[in-house]
C-alpha cells in the first residue's frame, strides 16, 4: 500500500506553465505592496543612488586628493574602499534579507548611508575616510540585491515590464548623466556634492520603502538558523578578490605582496565557504536551483553586458581626456547615452505587454551596441565631443534595450523556473546576479584597462620605428617645429628639445587613440559573443502579455468569490 501511495506521488505530474502561473497570481496578492508605485520607485531610486554614487567617486577623486593632499598610491584604495564594500554586503544581503526582511534592512541602510554621507566631505583625516567609504559602500550596497527580489515577490506582475523600464532608466541613466551633473557641482557649487548627492536623494527613497514595501512576516523560531560563518566566508572572499583585481593592474600583478596576499586570502575563503555549504545544508541558500541552463546563459550575459557599458565610461571619456578635456567637457559626449533612455526604455515596455519575445530585445540592443562601436572605431585624434552625438545616441538606444531583454529575460527565468515558491531561492537568484553584476563588471574594467595600455604599448613602439631620428621625414619635422618655437625660446638646444617634444607628444596621442580603435573593436566582439549567447537561450514558456492576462485573470476570480 506504501509502495503504491508512493509510486503515486513521484507520478504526480508538473504544473504547466499557466498552472504555475495561476497558482502564483493567486498566492502573490496576500504579499503585495498597497502602494506598488512607491515601492517601485524606492527600489530603483536605490539601484540609481548606488551606481550614481559610485560614479560621482570615480570623476571627483582628483579633486577629493588634491583637496585634502593625498598621493597617487593612496588615492587608489578610496573608491576601492567603497566598491570592495559593495561587494562584500552582496551575498551578505541575503542572510540579512532573509533574517529581517528587505524593508527593514533597506530603510536602515537607507538612513545610515544618508548620515555617512552627510559627513563625508568634513572628513580629512585617509584612515578614517577608508573606513567612512567603506561604511558607505556596506550600507548601500543592501539596494541592489533586494530590488530584484522585492520585484518578484510584491509587485503585480502587469506592472512587471514599467517597473524595468524605470530601473533600466534609472542604473544606465545615473551612469550617462553622472559626468554633466559632477561637472556642474564642481563648476557651480563645489565637490562637497559627489557626496551631498546621495542624501539629498536618498530621503526620497526612504519615504517610498516606507509607505511602499510591505513588512516581511517574521521567520519561524522553529525553522533552522541560517549559517553566519558561510555568508561571512563567501562575502569575505568575493571582497578580497575584487580588492585584488582592482589594484592588479596598480601593483603589478604578482609581483606585488599585497596582490598575492589578497587573492590568496580571498581564495582560501571561498574554499571555506563551499566546504561549509557541503558539510551542512544553508536554509537560506538554494545553489543547486541555479544550475540551469538559461540561468547560466543569462549570468554571462550580464558580465557581457557590463563590459559593453565600458565604452561610455571609458573609452569615450578617455578618448576626450588625453586632449585634457574635464568632467563638464566629456559630459555633453556622454549624455546623449541617456537622452533617450525613458522613451526608449517605455517603449521595450510596452513592447513587452504586446508579447514580444524578451530576448529579441536583448539581440536588437546588442545589435545596436555592437554598431556603434563599429562606428566609434573610426575614431581619430582630432575627435572632440560633437563627433560622439550621433553615435551615442545609437549606443543609448542599444543599452536601453540590452538592459530591460536581459533583465526581462531574467525575471522570467526566475518565475518559469519556481523561483517564487521558496523565499530561500529568489534570495539566492537575487544575489547571484548581483555578484555577477559587481564582481563581472570589476574584471571587465581591469581587462579593459590592462587591454588599452598594452596596446598603447605595442603603437607606440610600432609608430616609433617609423620616427627615427636620420629619418628625413623626422628631422624636417623636428626643424620646422624648432623654427617655429626658437622665438620663443631660451636658445637654439631649448627649442629643438622642445620640438622633439611635441614630437613625442604627438606620437603617444596617435598610439593612445589606435589602444582606443582596438578597445571599441573589442566591445564590437563582445557584442557579437552576447548575440551568439542569446541565439542560445530557451524560450520561455509564456511571456509578459501572458502573464499580466494570467494576473488579471486571477484576481477577477478571487474579486468573484470574496
Amino acid at each position: 500500500m506504501e509502495r503504491t501511495m508512493a509510486a503515486s506521488t513521484i507520478a504526480l505530474p508538473r504544473p504547466t506553465p499557466v498552472q504555475l502561473v495561476r497558482g502564483l497570481a493567486g498566492a502573490i496578492p496576500a504579499e503585495l505592496s498597497k502602494s506598488p508605485l512607491l515601492g517601485i520607485l524606492g527600489v530603483i531610486t536605490g539601484a540609481g543612488i548606488v551606481t550614481l554614487t559610485g560614479r560621482m567617486i570615480t570623476l571627483g577623486l582628483p579633486d577629493l586628493k588634491g583637496h585634502l593632499g593625498f598621493g597617487f598610491d593612496d588615492g587608489a584604495w578610496l573608491s576601492s574602499a567603497y566598491n570592495v564594500a559593495l561587494m562584500f554586503i552582496g551575498p551578505f544581503t541575503v542572510y540579512l534579507g532573509g533574517l529581517m526582511g528587505p524593508r527593514r534592512i533597506l530603510f536602515f541602510a537607507a538612513t545610515s548611508f544618508t548620515l555617512i554621507c552627510l559627513f563625508l566631505p568634513f572628513i580629512h583625516n585617509y584612515s578614517l575616510l577608508v573606513v567612512a567609504l567603506a561604511l558607505a559602500g556596506l550600507t548601500s550596497g543592501t539596494f541592489y540585491p533586494l530590488t530584484l527580489t522585492f520585484a518578484l515577490r510584491n509587485i503585480p506582475l502587469p506592472y512587471l515590464p514599467f517597473t524595468l523600464a524605470l530601473y533600466a532608466t534609472f542604473v544606465d541613466g545615473a551612469v550617462n548623466i553622472a559626468p554633466s551633473l559632477y561637472g556642474w557641482y564642481r563648476d557651480h557649487l563645489s565637490w562637497h556634492w559627489m557626496f551631498w548627492n546621495s542624501a539629498a536623494i536618498t530621503p526620497l527613497m526612504m519615504l517610498c520603502i516606507y509607505y511602499g514595501i510591505p513588512a516581511a512576516v517574521g521567520r519561524k523560531k522553529s525553522s533552522t538558523a541560517p549559517s553566519f560563518a558561510g555568508f561571512l566566508y563567501g562575502s569575505a572572499g568575493f571582497a578580497m578578490l575584487y580588492a585584488a583585481i582592482d589594484q592588479g593592474e596598480r601593483l603589478d600583478w604578482w609581483r606585488s605582496g599585497v596582490f598575492t596576499a589578497l587573492f590568496a586570502g580571498g581564495s582560501l575563503f571561498l574554499l571555506c565557504a563551499v566546504v561549509r555549504r557541503l558539510r551542512s545544508a544553508n536554509p537560506l541558500v538554494d545553489m543547486p536551483y541555479l544550475r540551469k541552463w538559461n540561468t547560466l546563459l543569462l549570468g554571462s550575459a550580464l558580465i557581457l553586458f557590463r563590459f559593453c557599458l565600458l565604452g561610455t565610461i571609458i573609452l569615450v571619456p578617455q578618448s576626450l581626456a588625453i586632449h585634457g578635456f574635464e568632467a563638464s567637457q566629456i559630459g555633453p559626449a556622454v549624455i546623449w547615452t541617456a537622452a533617450p533612455l525613458l522613451l526608449v526604455a517605455f517603449l521595450a515596455a510596452l513592447l513587452l505587454l504586446a508579447k514580444v519575445d524578451s530576448r529579441l530585445l536583448m539581440a536588437s540592443g546588442f545589435a545596436c551596441i555592437a554598431l556603434a562601436c563599429y562606428l566609434n572605431a573610426e575614431l581619430t585624434s582630432a575627435w572632440s565631443a560633437p563627433n560622439y552625438y550621433r553615435t551615442e545616441l545609437l549606443m543609448g538606444v542599444g543599452q536601453a534595450f540590452a538592459f530591460i531583454g536581459l533583465v526581462s529575460t531574467i525575471v522570467l527565468q526566475g518565475v518559469f523556473t519556481e523561483g517564487l515558491v521558496q523565499p530561500q531561492r529568489i534570495l539566492t537568484f537575487s544575489a547571484f546576479f548581483h555578484t555577477l553584476r559587481l564582481f563581472g563588471g570589476n574584471l571587465g574594467a581591469v581587462f579593459m584597462g590592462h587591454f588599452i595600455a598594452q596596446q598603447e604599448k605595442v603603437h607606440s613602439n610600432l609608430l616609433g620605428l617609423h620616427v627615427q631620428s636620420g629619418n628625413w621625414i623626422t628631422d624636417a619635422n623636428i626643424r620646422q617645429l624648432t623654427a617655429g618655437l626658437f622665438s620663443q625660446s631660451s636658445g637654439l638646444p631649448a627649442a629643438t628639445g622642445r620640438a622633439v617634444g611635441v614630437i613625442a607628444g604627438r606620437l603617444r596621442l596617435e598610439a593612445y587613440t589606435l589602444s582606443l580603435i582596438d578597445g571599441f573593436r573589442l566591445m564590437a566582439w563582445a557584442c557579437a559573443v552576447a548575440l551568439i549567447l542569446v541565439a542560445l537561450l530557451r524560450k520561455s514558456p509564456l511571456n509578459y502579455g501572458d502573464l499580466s492576462e494570467i494576473q488579471q485573470e486571477a484576481s477577477a476570480h478571487q474579486g468573484a468569490r470574496s
